[in-house]
């Protein structure tokens, strides 16, 4: 684990955003029409969750029909990812009787499957528009407690799906879902070397993806070392380092416009930004005054100010939810070990004493109060939480491959890590509890995942 970062050997290059169009912007949801179901959150049998199904969408017209069953399958995924629903097979719907309308649903056949609730779409294709109708139905009472209609572009027919999914949860079980978020990434995958480096190293570029690794961009295209990338809180920039100039330095892409910010203007070693949870500040780690301290910087590059004074190296800081807080890595006891010092540098105080090595720290968002890590836990590392209340710590992986950078999800329910259980450092994300890892990327090896909001 190179947690020094700013300590690796220099390479010389350029960075410029991505060659061609920049990502879209997101378009808004499209505005539904006024939903006219009966409220009612469905329930399954006593102590366990309900059971879903979600068939594939109607296709209303040919044009349609890929997207149909796109969204249905991508639906499947999203309700499955939270695990408050559990999501009756696929595969197992043959039994039932397929439906054009929702009149024809066949409500008998899907309680005989054991289906609490059923899912009921229909896209209508013309050009390069689409209209959906989606309505979620109670099978015992027959009754449609979730309704709308979503018009809009073809483009990506798999933010209709995350919607929905997000929409549901809100709605039956108040809880904010993650499908529409997205994951940003270090990552070698075009296979492309340094030119004109002092070392000979692979090519790392910053790339971003949906939550589940579809839909992949990439970010930067300067072909030289390109790290730790961080969103800001309105997931419309991404703050990271670079080696553009022979050394690390930090910069802001604004991945809509296809520019950049710089924040630390150059000149010195900078490394490891982390956006406030505002957006209006960046602390990093800086060798400016000779040592790598903190130090916080307003976005616009005014306001500099040092937030450590220690001969240990500190590094990898995140904040706290309340923006009050950092915690970072130092190895002023010896062994990089995990600190909580006040913003304004006051009230440092040691928080991991039982590890022998720690890194990475990432503080979850509310109601959750707690802090991920990496520890090494023989000859790899593995992810532990440690809950500030309790001062409880606990370990979420166990020795398959090496375990490391973690990042919270929004809603605090899951974790973003890189994983070498795979072969290759590959990012996975995996349930707060521990269970549910998933594999994201494939292509390359990918590293230091941030999560948006």
């Amino acid at each position: 684990m190179h947690w020094a970062l700013g300590l690796v050997g220099a390479v010389a290059g350029a960075v410029v955003l991505a060659a061609g169009p920049a990502p879209q912007e997101p378009a808004p949801t499209p505005p539904p029409q006024q939903p006219s179901e009966i409220a009612v959150v469905i329930s399954g049998d006593p102590g366990t969750p309900p059971r879903y199904a979600v068939p594939d969408f109607v296709a209303m017209n040919p044009e349609a029909a890929e997207i149909a069953k796109s969204i249905a399958q991508v639906l499947w995924n999203d309700l499955a990812y939270e695990r408050e629903f559990y999501m009756i097979p696929r595969d197992t719907y043959a039994t039932v009787p397929a439906a054009r309308t929702a009149d024809q649903i066949a409500f008998p056949a899907w309680s005989e499957l054991g289906a609490d609730a059923v899912a009921f779409g229909s896209v209508q294709r013309t050009g390069a528009t689409v209209r959906i109708e989606f309505r979620l139905f109670n099978v015992r009472t027959r009754q449609s407690v979730f309704s709308k209609e979503y018009t809009g572009t073809d483009a990506n027919p798999r933010l209709y799906a995350h919607t929905i999914a997000d929409e549901i949860h809100q709605q039956q079980r108040a809880l904010r879902g993650v499908a529409r978020t997205k994951l940003t990434f270090s990552s070698d995958r075009n296979r492309e070397r340094i030119v004109g480096g002092v070392q000979d190293r692979d090519v790392k570029e910053i790339y971003i993806s949906d939550y589940d690794g579809a839909n992949v961009r990439r970010i930067t295209t300067n072909r030289q070392l390109n790290l730790t990338p961080v969103w800001s809180p309105d997931a419309r920039a991404i703050a990271y380092t670079s080696y553009r100039r022979g050394y690390p330095d930090l910069f802001v892409a604004l991945i809509y416009q296809g520019v950049q910010q710089e924040p630390t203007k150059g000149g010195t070693q900078n490394w490891l930004p982390m956006f406030s949870p505002d957006g209006t500040r960046i602390v990093f780690t800086s060798s400016r005054d000779g040592n790598p301290e903190l130090y916080i910087v307003n976005r616009d590059g005014s306001g500099l100010r040092r937030v450590t004074n220690h001969p240990a190296i500190d590094t990898t800081p995140t904040w706290s939810p309340t923006g009050t807080q950092i915690a970072f890595t130092s190895d002023r006891a010896g062994q990089p070990q995990i600190y909580i010092v006040g913003a304004d540098g006051l009230n440092l105080r040691r928080l991991t004493t039982a590890e022998s090595y720690a890194d990475r720290p990432t503080w979850s968002p509310a109601p959750f109060n707690e802090i991920a890590f990496a520890a090494r836990t023989g000859p790899g590392y593995d992810i532990k939480v440690y809950d500030l209340a309790g001062g409880v710590t606990r370990q979420i992986t166990f020795g398959e491959g090496s375990n490391e950078s973690p990042a919270y999800a929004p809603n605090g329910r899951h974790l973003a890590f890189t994983s070498t259980r795979s072969g290759r450092t590959q990012v996975f994300t995996i349930g707060r509890d521990g269970r549910g890892a998933r594999q994201v990327t494939r292509d390359g090896s990918n590293y230091t995942p941030a999560w948006s909001n």
